[in-house]
């Protein structure tokens, strides 16, 4: 089970996917320490819609993830699906995108 988060616009009826990134489920529980669980996983749930929204969040959760590395690798998943060393640069992305387009939709399938 994965987390699929993609940026689109809509241009003359047509959505165009500017951004898109997938990782696993197990990475939920270390993103919800970090304050990012709600902004990549279910955005909705706090009226965040477009990549604008959800900017500050990503910054202040990164910004906990690098601060503190060996206190966020106790969620690695035991298994290896859902590593630190993953998902760092899977939220590094999923905000310089939102930089980059800040008016496009948040679209997120779990």
């Amino acid at each position: 089970m994965s987390l699929d988060f993609s940026l689109e616009y809509e241009c003359d009826g047509n959505k165009i996917e500017v951004f898109d990134r997938n990782i696993t489920h197990n990475l939920g529980k270390m993103a919800a320490q970090a304050g990012i669980y709600f902004a990549l996983w279910r955005p909705k749930e706090k009226g965040w819609e477009k990549g604008k929204d959800i900017i500050e969040t990503l910054e202040k959760g990164l910004k906990k993830l690098k601060a503190k590395p060996v206190f966020y690798k106790k969620f690695n998943a035991e298994n290896g699906w859902g590593m630190y060393k993953y998902f760092v640069p899977f939220v590094e992305e999923c905000l310089n995108a939102c930089k980059e387009y800040p008016n496009a939709k948040i679209i997120v399938s779990r």
